[in-house]
């Protein structure tokens, strides 16, 4: 069999592999649809970045579960390979960030990195404050990356209430 044929055969992730028809398998795989988002979620974060009385379809929110989920590991599996030569078990908001950034999303990356800064100051606040109380943030003001949030930015209250 000749390199590309092989190639063809297996593509090598982080943990696992898909074989030619796409299937996955190895350690980090346990099977079924244990590595996908749940679709109801999925379906919901769909439904509130389109129209009112948009449609979608199951084939778009299978489509779409399978992309994010996979988004989600890749960027997972960058930060644990990290951890992992670092001799540490591990992963932190910190790891996800520098993984985006290996993986070029740097913009991303840095407006991520500033939502956990802003996070982690309200988490303070609030556990001095009280014990029991959670702590909210504006996700909009944390996560505006040039014109990519406007087409999201209804998806996240700009007052979320502090019970």
């Amino acid at each position: 069999m000749d390199d590309v044929s092989e190639r063809q055969m297996h593509r090598r992730g982080h943990g696992y592999e898909f074989d030619a028809a796409n299937t996955l398998s190895g350690d980090a795989y346990t099977g079924g649809q244990d590595h996908l988002l749940p679709i109801a979620n999925v379906g919901r974060i769909m439904k509130k970045a389109l129209p009112p009385n948009a449609k979608i379809s199951k084939q778009a929110k299978e489509t779409m579960q399978e992309c994010a989920s996979e988004f989600i590991g890749f960027i997972t599996g960058e930060a644990a390979d990290s951890c992992q030569k670092n001799n540490r078990k591990t992963i932190n908001g910190d790891d996800i960030c520098a993984a985006m950034k290996t993986l070029g999303l740097d913009d991303y990356a840095d407006a991520m990195r500033g939502y956990l800064h802003r996070y982690k100051e309200h988490e303070e606040r609030a556990t001095s404050r009280d014990h029991n109380r959670i702590a909210s943030i504006d996700v909009v003001d944390e996560l505006s990356i040039s014109k990519t949030t406007s087409s999201i930015r209804h998806l996240f209250p700009t007052n979320p209430s502090e019970d």
